[in-house]
């Protein structure tokens, strides 16, 4: 683990997650303390009639306000927002939110890829990307998108995942910053936040 003067300095956090991303998305930002200043803006793939829950699951157990992102919104400091169903999420360069119905990628709509390629081209170096437990190849290239850009890449320990395939994608494509289990990576954030502060 680096020490914290290796960190960037991030203003946005993006997460992809896919099967048994439920748990993990509780057990990543569960802990995270109340007041946390970085948006976190989370794709996960789950089947269509489970995802109105997430918002309501999800403000429950975490210390920050929970939203469904919506097209031409700003991105705010310290909200959790999750992708709408059905739609692409995208982050425009003014740092808004885009929603669209383009063709699904991996099967997949919302796709982590469209998330994180369009956070990467907004943030550049000031954003960390986090892909968790999934069953499928969505955010492989996402992820080295933001990495060619300068961003955080943080990848969850394949051995950990409930699902190895999406983490194990991404590793067979690039090399991530960090590898880590999840109490790790939910420890990496407390410190990119801390560093943002």
């Amino acid at each position: 683990m680096n020490s914290a003067t290796d960190l960037p300095s991030v203003e946005a956090i993006v997460i992809g997650a896919s099967a048994g991303g439920v748990e993990a998305l509780l057990n990543l930002l569960g802990p995270l303390r109340a007041g946390f200043v970085l948006p976190i803006i989370v794709v996960l793939h789950l089947p269509d009639e489970r995802r109105s829950h997430l918002v309501e699951v999800f403000a429950r157990r975490v210390s920050m306000p929970v939203l469904e992102a919506s097209d031409k919104t700003p991105v705010e400091a310290g909200t959790l927002y999750f992708a709408a169903p059905g739609y692409h999420l995208s982050v425009e360069h003014d740092r808004s939110f885009s929603l669209s119905l383009e063709d699904r990628v991996h099967h997949s709509r919302p796709a982590i890829d469209y998330l994180f390629e369009s956070a990467a081209d907004a943030y550049g170096p000031s954003l960390a990307a986090v892909l968790l437990t999934g069953a499928n190849r969505d955010g492989a290239s996402g992820l080295a998108q933001v990495k060619q850009r300068g961003g955080l890449t943080i990848v969850q320990d394949p051995q950990e995942a409930q699902v190895a395939t999406m983490p194990q994608a991404a590793l067979d494509i690039h090399q991530p910053d960090h590898i880590l289990p999840i109490r790790g990576i939910g420890r990496l954030l407390v410190e990119l936040e801390r560093i943002a502060c």
